[in-house]
Parts: structure tokens; C-alpha cells; sequence
């Protein structure tokens, strides 16, 4: 019969970081294609559309103005939302481990 310690994961052990690494793995994944979507998306819209993304906006074309001003922004904005997420995962995963270990001490 096995204790209850011995079911509480660890936070060091290989499992734990291995999950870990795969949630993370998947929210890199998303924050890329968000990414690459932008970068490869305003030459296709300039080929695809180009009198749109050459109407004058505050006195630019509208693809300097997306390249130019709001393309940076929107960089920061994915790096901002992997962070809070991978923060998150890891208290996620962290928490569960807590939660497991105190399941396993009230158990005795």
C-alpha cells in the first residue's frame, strides 16, 4: 500500500516540468502564429489589397502606418500576454501541487 506522500507531486520531479513545458510550449506555439500572422499578413493584404493599404491615414499610407506605428505595439502586446500567461501556468501548476499536498496531509 502506498502513502499519500508518495502521490503528492513534486515540483521538482521530471513529470511536473515536463507538463509544465508542454503548456508552455503551446502558448509559444499560439503567441507565434499571432505573430507570423502579423508579419506575413500586411505584405498579403498589400498585394491583395492595394488601394486599401494606400488610402493616406493622418497623412500616411495605411501600411506605413500599420508597419510603421502599430506593428511594434503589437509585438509588446503578445510578449506582454506570454508572460501573464506563462506566470500563470506556472502558479497553476504550483497551486495543484499545494492543493495535492495538503489533500494528503489531512489524509493522515
Amino acid at each position: 500500500m502506498s502513502s499519500p506522500e508518495s502521490q503528492t507531486p513534486d515540483i521538482h520531479s521530471e513529470e511536473f516540468l515536463a507538463n509544465l513545458k508542454r503548456r508552455q510550449l503551446r502558448l509559444s506555439g499560439a503567441c507565434a502564429a499571432a505573430f507570423l500572422i502579423a508579419l506575413l499578413g500586411l505584405p498579403l493584404l498589400n498585394y491583395l489589397l492595394p488601394e486599401a493599404m494606400a488610402t493616406p491615414v493622418g497623412g500616411f499610407p495605411l501600411t506605413w502606418l500599420v508597419l510603421g506605428v502599430l506593428f511594434f505595439p503589437f509585438v509588446w502586446v503578445i510578449a506582454w500576454i506570454f508572460i501573464r500567461r506563462s506566470i500563470a501556468l506556472e502558479r497553476a501548476e504550483v497551486e495543484e501541487v499545494n492543493a495535492a499536498k495538503r489533500g494528503g496531509q489531512m489524509g493522515k
